[in-house]
């Protein structure tokens, strides 16, 4: 793994591939050199118009891809089960998954179905996503669900009594739940597809620090012009760029031998570097957390994973 780059991703070619938020940062560049490398990649993101905007540049980066916008907005449960319908009509097969789109430290705020807003994006929309689109992924051999977490996740457990933030809301400790619920959420993942003997293999990933527009949303929608340019300074000075943040995504999706339920990272102390075997916390590999997470998250999206019953 040292010293692993885009270089060394292997060919893609007859792949077929789902980025969310794909349209910039970590999930434009992990679609950019998905489609480089020959995979037919769908560009899942809220917006039409950065969608499509992303596509196009795309197809000027890389003239042969093969790459279109997809509309999916993950804090709209109706729209997720558009897109899985849609995609299930056109391709007959999803060799990856990648659990990328977010949010990051917003203010208090709720979806389209009624959860706190980083919860639901981050977390329910992947899983009923997933879950929508299992049955492509268990027809593919060699398949992969790649959720991207974060290093953050080491700083708060998630509440499984108050999974929506109702009794108090931190912006914060909302967002590091949220990653903590991704890491719950492959832990169980890969935990259920091996009780079925399923070679899809379920992995996780963080960018580390990287210099993404996900820093300056929230400050640039409250209007916090000092927070929004501390975050831009600390962007150009600090963290890595989103090419070099999108690599631990493109080895747990394409490198041989990633296993289930690993969790890759920038080598130096998280933040940067190459990809490598990153640290996470002993609370997102608890078997009943990621059961009763599991089944919270079942009931609150209404999606079911049927095949994954055990």
């Amino acid at each position: 793994m040292s010293g692993w780059n885009a270089r060394d991703i292997p060919d893609q070619s007859g792949r077929t591939v789902v980025v969310t938020g794909a349209n910039s940062g970590i999930g434009y560049v992990t679609a950019r050199e998905l489609a480089r490398r020959g995979a037919r990649v769908v560009l899942a993101c809220r917006s039409e118009s950065r969608g499509t905007e992303a596509a196009d540049r795309l197809a000027i980066e890389v003239p042969d891809a093969e790459a279109e916008f997809a509309p999916l907005d993950l804090g709209d449960l109706d729209s997720v089960r558009e897109f899985a319908a849609a995609y299930g009509r056109k391709y007959g097969r999803l060799d990856l998954l990648v659990n990328n789109a977010g949010v990051m430290a917003l203010p208090q705020g709720r979806t389209a179905d009624g959860f706190e807003t980083q919860f639901g994006v981050n977390h329910l929309g992947h899983f009923a996503l997933t879950g929508l689109l299992l049955p492509a992924l268990l027809a593919t051999p060699g398949a992969r669900v790649v959720s991207v977490s974060s290093f953050m996740h080491a700083l708060a457990n998630i509440d499984i009594n108050d999974l929506n933030s109702e009794r108090k809301y931190g912006r914060w400790t909302a967002y590091e739940r949220s990653k903590t619920a991704n890491l719950l959420f492959v832990h169980e993942l890969a935990r259920r597809l091996a009780a079925i003997g399923s070679d899809v293999v379920a992995a996780a990933a963080h960018p580390g620090y990287a210099a993404t527009n996900l820093m300056t949303v929230a400050p640039r929608m409250e209007g916090r012009k000092g927070s929004e340019r501390f975050m831009e300074i600390g962007s150009r000075f600090v963290a890595q760029s989103a090419d070099a943040g999108a690599l631990p995504t493109l080895y747990a999706a394409t490198a041989p031998g990633v296993r289930p339920d690993s969790f890759t990272g920038p080598s130096i102390l998280g933040f940067r570097g190459s990809p490598a075997r990153s640290l996470r916390a002993k609370w997102t590999l608890n078997d009943r957390a990621g059961q009763r997470l599991w089944e919270e998250s079942e009931r609150l999206t209404g999606v079911t994973y049927d095949a994954l019953k055990v």
